[in-house]
C-alpha cells in the first residue's frame, strides 16, 4: 500500500508538540509492516511563528525503509510553500491513499483537491484542531475557521473521505463541523523506553511533580500553580518543561512569584529525546490540568514512563482511574491539589508498572500501526479499491 502523508510540518520540529511526534511515530510503525510504503510531503519550518528551518537537504530523506520525506522549502508564514504546491499533485497520483494531518493550514485546501481531482481516497487527521474550534471560547478568528471549513466539506471527497479522531470526546466535538466525512476512531500511539533501574521516588521527602506541553492559556498551567499555593510549603515541588508564546510564557513566570512559590517552582523550557526521558525519570507525578485536550500525549508517554498522573476531566483520559495508575478530576486549583495530596500518599512504584503495562498492552505502536492500516484498507475499499496484507 502507498500511502501519502500531508502535513505541514514534520520530525525534527518538535517545537509544533505531540502531533508531530504522534504523526513521526505512526509512520516509523507503519513503514515497519509488510507491504507499507510511507511517503511524506511537508515543509522545513522548525517551529510556531519563528523563521528557523531544519536543515535537511536531501531529498528524499530516508528514516528507512519505507519511511521517506521531502521537506519542501517553506516561502511565507509557517506552511506556506510552492515547492509542496508543486510537488502534491503527482504524489497525489502515486499514491493509493492520502492521509492529511492538521486542518487550518496552507497544504489542507490544495489536499483536498488533490484528492478530489485524482479521484484518491482520503484519511483526515484534523488533530484536535476541529475540537478547539468548538469548544475553547478564546479561540481565535472563528468566523474565518467557519468558512474554512465550509470550504473543505464543499471539497471532501464524500464517498471515499474518513475523519480519523483519537477519542470519543473529539468526535463528538469534530463531526459537526466536517460533515461530509465518514468518522474513525484510532488513538495515538506511544514508544515504550526501556527505564533505568531503582528510580528513587520522593527525594528528600518532596513530592516531585512535573507539566509536560505547550504553555498556553488552554492548558491551564495557572489552576496547577494555584493549586501548589494549597500545598504544604516545600513538600511538593513542581519542575515545569515545554515552550509557547513569550508574553504568556512570562505572565505564568510572574504568576509564580506573585503566589510567593519562589523555589518550589522551576522553567526548565522545551525538552526532546534523552532530556524528555530524564524528566521523567525526575518525577513522582505527571499533572495536566488543560481546560480541552483532544488525546493528550503527555498522559501516555508519562505512564510508559512508570509515572503515575493527574489529569483533568479536559482530557480524555477516565480509564487511569480503572487501572489504577492515576485520577482523573476536575481541573480546579482546590481539586488538583486534593488530587495531589492523594497521589502523595499512595504507592507510586505501584501506579506507575500498573499504567506502563496498560500502554505495552493497548497503546504501543506495535497495537495502534495495524489498526491505522486498517482503517487505511477500508477507506480504500469504500472508494471502490482493495487492499490485502500480505
Amino acid at each position: 500500500m502507498k500511502v501519502l502523508q500531508v502535513i505541514p510540518a514534520y520530525f525534527p520540529a518538535t517545537l509544533w508538540g505531540g502531533p508531530i511526534h504522534a504523526v513521526y511515530g505512526l509512520n516509523r510503525a507503519l513503514a515497519r509492516l509488510p507491504g507499507m510504503q510511507i511517503r511524506v510531503l511537508t515543509t522545513d519550518c522548525a517551529g510556531p511563528g519563528i523563521p528557523d528551518r531544519l536543515d535537511v537537504r536531501e531529498k528524499p530523506f530516508s528514516f528507512g525503509p519505507g519511511h521517506e520525506v521531502f521537506y519542501c522549502r517553506r516561502n511565507a508564514g509557517d506552511s506556506v510553500s510552492l515547492e509542496l504546491l508543486r510537488r502534491l499533485p503527482g504524489f497525489a497520483r502515486w499514491a493509493d491513499l492520502v492521509h492529511l494531518s492538521y486542518t487550518y493550514s496552507f497544504p489542507t485546501i490544495p489536499t483536498l483537491l488533490a484528492c478530489r481531482l485524482a479521484g484518491k481516497p482520503l484519511v483526515w487527521s484534523p488533530r484536535g484542531a476541529l475540537q478547539f474550534s468548538a469548544q475553547w471560547e478564546s479561540a481565535r478568528r472563528p468566523r474565518l475557521k467557519r468558512a474554512w471549513e465550509i470550504v473543505c466539506n464543499g471539497l471532501l471527497p464524500s464517498r471515499r473521505a474518513v475523519l480519523h479522531v483519537t477519542a470519543e470526546e473529539e468526535r463528538a466535538a469534530s463531526q459537526g463541523r466536517i460533515s461530509r466525512a465518514r468518522m474513525a476512531i484510532v488513538p495515538n500511539g506511544v514508544d515504550i523506553p526501556a527505564l533505568p533501574a531503582g528510580k528513587p521516588l520522593r527525594p528528600q521527602g518532596r513530592l516531585s511533580l512535573m507539566y509536560l506541553g505547550r504553555i498556553d492559556p488552554i492548558k491551564a498551567l495557572d489552576n496547577l500553580l494555584r493549586a501548589l499555593t494549597l500545598l504544604p510549603g516545600a513538600a511538593v515541588t513542581l519542575e515545569v518543561f515545554g515552550q509557547g508564546d513569550r508574553g504568556y510564557t512570562q505572565q505564568m513566570k510572574a504568576l509564580a512569584g506573585e503566589l510567593g512559590l519562589g523555589a518550589r517552582v522551576r522553567f526548565r523550557g522545551h525538552v526532546e529525546g534523552e532530556a524528555k526521558s530524564a524528566a521523567f525519570g525526575e518525577a513522582d507525578v505527571c499533572v495536566v490540568p488543560s481546560h480541552h485536550e483532544n488525546f493528550c500525549n503527555v498522559v501516555a508517554e508519562s505512564l510508559a514512563h512508570a509515572v503515575p498522573v493527574v489529569v483533568s476531566k479536559g482530557a480524555p483520559w477516565s480509564a487511569v482511574e480503572p487501572h489504577g495508575c492515576g485520577l482523573w478530576v476536575d481541573n480546579q486549583p482546590a481539586t488538583l491539589a486534593r488530587a495531589i495530596q492523594d497521589m502523595a500518599a499512595s504507592d507510586l512504584e505501584k501506579m506507575g508498572a500498573r499504567g506502563r503495562a496498560w500502554m505495552q498492552a493497548e497503546y504501543s505502536w506495535d497495537a495502534i500501526a495495524p489498526a491505522m492500516r486498517e482503517l487505511y484498507a477500508s477507506t480504500m475499499q469504500a472508494a471502490g479499491g482493495r487492499w490485502r496484507a500480505s
